[in-house]
């Protein structure tokens, strides 16, 4: 397969994937944490960063080959502001 048959297919079809990931997302607690352990992955060490809500659900998740709290804060933004619309 060549690889602007694959950039065709992710162009014409990538909108409606998003809008249907979209509506299939669950509400998100008002109240939520992040969560950082330190991970072996393919036999790499990363960090494991989640925003964890109040009932123990993973809202988003981020990996990071370096120790990076305020990047993960900000990764996390837009969920957090979501949820409290």
């Amino acid at each position: 397969m060549d690889h602007a048959t694959l950039n065709r297919w992710v162009v014409r079809h990538s909108s409606s994937l998003a809008i249907a990931a979209k509506n299939r997302k669950r509400t998100v607690a008002t109240s939520w944490r992040m969560d950082e352990p330190y991970i072996k992955i393919r036999g790499e060490w990363v960090y494991l960063y989640r925003a964890v809500d109040e009932f123990g659900d993973t809202i988003d998740f981020m990996l990071s080959e370096c120790r990076d709290g305020e990047a993960a804060t900000a990764f996390f933004k837009p969920a957090y502001e979501a949820s409290n619309l």
